[in-house]
């Protein structure tokens, strides 16, 4: 597993990998995009993808179109042949989002981001929150993820 992004010391590489094991979708190869980014970028990366014209805290672009069943293992043809990288998707996180809402929740910074990162990888997995359902089983496995990681709510603030 390997992640590109801006800002490395924010995240924590084994969120990624034990979400890839709860998930069963441990494939050698998996990559992912994470950037950081203004209000004002993340408002316009809402509004072209979404066609909301305002700010939000994480936005997931899939490479893949993945169902929970269809796990990564589906998609190791598509693998860089000369890399032998999946790149399965990028998430941008607005930075400032973030802080406010890691006040708000009152938990630390780090929590917050990871969550968030957390949140968008697992969009880029096929995880969803359209209904209750899928939002629970959404929101407990990130819950258990970053549990089990001892990242959990209201710590260092």
């Amino acid at each position: 597993m390997k992640i590109y992004t801006n800002k490395p010391k924010l995240l924590n590489q084994k969120v990624f990998e034990r979400a890839l094991e709860l998930t069963d979708n441990q494939v050698e190869g998996v990559t992912v995009g994470i950037s950081f980014v203004s209000k004002a970028k993340i408002k316009k990366l809402n509004l072209q993808s979404r066609g909301v014209n305002k700010a939000t805290d994480v936005l997931s672009f899939p490479m893949f179109e993945t169902k929970k069943k269809a796990t990564l293992k589906n998609f190791v043809s598509e693998a860089d042949p000369l890399t032998k990288e999946l790149e399965i998707g990028d998430i941008a996180i607005c930075l400032p989002v973030a802080k406010k809402q890691a006040k708000l929740y009152g938990h630390s910074l780090t929590r917050e981001i990871n969550f968030l990162a957390l949140h968008g990888f697992l969009h880029l997995l096929g995880y969803d929150h359209l209904n209750q359902r899928q939002e629970k089983e959404m929101f407990s496995l990130a819950e258990n993820v970053l549990s089990s990681l001892s990242i959990t709510r209201g710590e260092n603030v």
